[in-house]
């Protein structure tokens, strides 16, 4: 078996509403290796209810399997009528491109977010999936209830995986206008290196002058050189209803994502926490999300194994009741 999907939870009630909402659901998953979760949202809102990115709708979203927690993601700040791209969406396209995507359409959506995971589940038992969704409230229309309205969980397998990632909650830190020390805190017996941290802001507003990361860097590096090397400076693409140079639907282009930072870190050991050092222009809240890989492969699901012998001799036990034994 190379690539397999598998529908492994399907609704029509896990959408945004009205009224922000936080929503949680467990579901059974097939042993095999997780290549990715794969979140499929269907339904139709109203031209004023998502003016950009579906993704956008998203205030936080976190997944754990067999008690591991996999991703944990919160937003940084966002609103579902947010004209940019989505804080999700920005850091999961930077993780690979297309994975956060959408089919589009003004009123009509289909979106796909796609996590990555490179996790083995064993094949005996049960293997189960908790789930956490945050969503930020629709002006005037709730998608439950709405034409062609669906949730979906779709599980990729592949034997191929290279990599299993963990995407760690987030360390956040009240700072000031000054340069400042931050330690960001790795997860708690996650395997691996640090492949990236991402930092958020609690608004669109660019706090943030430059930074070092102390263990590469012998001085600061504005905001501008941190996005020519992590690539957004060639383009951050999202979904634009509000995009006049073709009817109002197309996709558009910027160069930076307000309040958001990917940083690549090439696979920082994880003897220590991270340190960095942030000046800030203004007082605000941050919050930093460490991206963890560790090597995988696609070997065969484990079977659970008894380790203690339960020897059996009829013969015996025939011998132990019976009175001629003395």
């Amino acid at each position: 078996m190379a690539i397999r999907y598998t529908l492994i939870h399907q609704d029509a009630t896990t959408l945004p509403t009205t009224a922000a909402q936080n929503l949680s659901n467990g579901v059974n998953l097939p042993g095999g290796m997780i290549d990715e979760i794969i979140v499929r949202i269907v339904g139709t809102v109203t031209a004023a209810d998502i003016l950009a990115d579906f993704q956008n709708v998203l205030s936080q979203a976190r997944f754990i399997i067999n008690g591991v927690n996999v991703f944990d993601w919160r937003a940084g700040y966002g609103s579902a009528i947010q004209n940019t791209p989505s804080q999700l969406g920005y850091m999961l396209n930077s993780m690979g491109s297309q994975r956060s995507t959408e089919v589009m359409g003004a009123t009509a959506k289909e979106a796909f977010i796609r996590i990555p995971v490179g996790m083995l589940v064993g094949s005996n038992g049960v293997s189960r999936m908790e789930y956490t969704l945050g969503y930020y409230a629709l002006a005037t229309t709730s998608m439950v209830g709405s034409a062609n309205a669906a949730f979906e969980i779709y599980v990729r397998y592949n034997d191929n995986v290279q990599t299993q990632t963990t995407i760690g909650a987030a360390t956040t830190f009240t700072a000031t206008a000054t340069q400042q020390q931050i330690v960001v805190r790795m997860p708690a017996n996650a395997p691996g290196a640090l492949a990236a941290v991402y930092i958020q802001n609690d608004s669109a507003a660019e706090d943030i002058d430059s930074i070092r990361l102390v263990s590469q860097s012998d001085y600061s590096l504005s905001v501008g050189m941190w996005r020519a090397f992590n690539g957004d400076l060639g383009g951050v693409k999202y979904a634009d209803n509000n995009n006049t140079a073709t009817a109002g639907i197309a996709l558009s282009e910027t160069q930076a994502v307000g309040g958001s930072y990917f940083l690549p870190t090439f696979n920082l050991s994880l003897d220590t926490d991270l340190f960095l050092q942030v000046t800030c222009n203004a007082a605000t809240t941050l919050s930093f999300t460490p991206i963890v890989v560790s090597p995988t492969n696609g070997a065969g699901a484990p079977d659970q194994r008894q380790l203690q012998a339960v020897p059996v001799n009829v013969s015996s036990s025939i011998l132990a009741d019976s009175a001629a034994q003395s």
